[in-house]
């Protein structure tokens, strides 16, 4: 059974179609990638199938129930770190995780998932009114794993979170996802889906306009691969442009550049490099996951989700910090 599946899901408003007869599919265990320009329909989406929206039409399922009429159920088996989450001003972050476990009438220790999203434990025990924005995200992100969920939804976790956070989170999703847990990622940072997710689906408009691995994605559209190699003698290139799928081969002292239109010639590129020369080193890039993005949304501008130099670099204000 899917963890989540949606038939035709359609919601309007007034005159604007938000999602427009979506179809979706996502496996038990899977960590899919769920991604979009601003105003595509990823929202709206994500508020059907928690039950907060009903469809114009279609269906959505959730852990084999629908999401409509059983959304106290679904929510029962689900783990939700919201987008802008504010705590309560006056309470201690153990407080608010405290308070989780007794609403979802669980038994977690609430110090262990405290130590398990990094949250400093003397800083949960302070008001969580005077949080700096990452240990906020962290403390969100403790509150999503209360009561071992089935299927965790997280939409942008890792906004306000340094490097340090960042790779914390891409491990919990990782040790979630082994244990069984779905994990459904919503998030601009293309950095973070690309290291953690199975597949991703591509929102645009309102329509899912792919659904595939990002390998897949770059095969679909023929998407550029560069292969450079150290050599020992630089040889000659003949044999190695004339494997289908390269469309220019450089070189220069000691290195070979090949560039592929199609991922599938790198392979048949290096065999051809390997007969010709002795090979001493090889690096592959591969298209990333941004110009996929932009690919299958035609959208390159200020909207478009962050790269991942952007996840890297330290937050201005408001950072990460205990």
């Amino acid at each position: 059974m899917p963890a989540i599946e949606t038939t035709g899901l359609t919601r309007r408003f007034d005159e604007l179609v938000a999602v427009d007869a979506l179809d979706l599919s996502v496996a038990e265990g899977e960590v899919f990638g769920f991604l979009g320009p601003n105003g595509a329909g990823k929202s709206t989406t994500i508020n059907i199938l928690l039950g907060f929206l009903d469809p114009s039409e279609g269906s959505a399922t959730v852990l084999g129930h629908d999401a409509t009429r059983d959304s106290r159920a679904v929510r029962r088996r689900i783990g939700l770190l919201p987008e802008g989450f504010a705590p309560y001003e006056n309470l201690t972050g153990r407080e608010h995780v405290r308070s989780a476990i007794e609403t979802k009438d669980a038994d977690d220790d609430p110090d262990e998932l405290i130590a398990r999203v990094g949250l400093d434990a003397e800083a949960a025990r302070r008001e969580a009114g005077g949080y700096s924005k990452g240990m906020t995200q962290r403390l969100a992100l403790a509150i999503a794993l209360v009561g071992d969920p089935d299927l965790l939804i997280l939409d942008e976790p890792s906004s306000g979170l340094d490097p340090k956070g960042a790779k914390l989170l891409r491990n919990l999703v990782r040790e979630e996802a082994a244990d069984g847990t779905t994990v459904f990622f919503s998030s601009h940072v293309l950095g973070q889906v690309e290291q953690v997710c199975d597949r991703v689906g591509i929102m645009n408009e309102g329509r899912m306009t792919a659904v595939d691995t990002i390998d897949n994605l770059r095969t679909r559209i023929d998407a550029e691969s560069v292969v450079e190699a150290d050599v020992e003698t630089v040889p000659d290139t003949e044999s190695i442009a004339a494997v289908e799928g390269v469309r220019e081969v450089t070189t220069l002292p000691g290195r070979v550049r090949i560039a592929c239109t199609t991922p599938a010639a790198k392979m048949p590129a290096l065999r051809a490099l390997d007969s010709a020369a002795t090979v001493t080193d090889i690096a592959i890039e591969d298209a990333s996951l941004e110009a996929l993005f932009e690919e299958y949304t035609g959208d390159s501008d200020a909207d478009a989700p962050e790269t991942a130099a952007a996840e890297t670099a330290a937050p201005a204000s408001g950072g990460d910090a205990a």
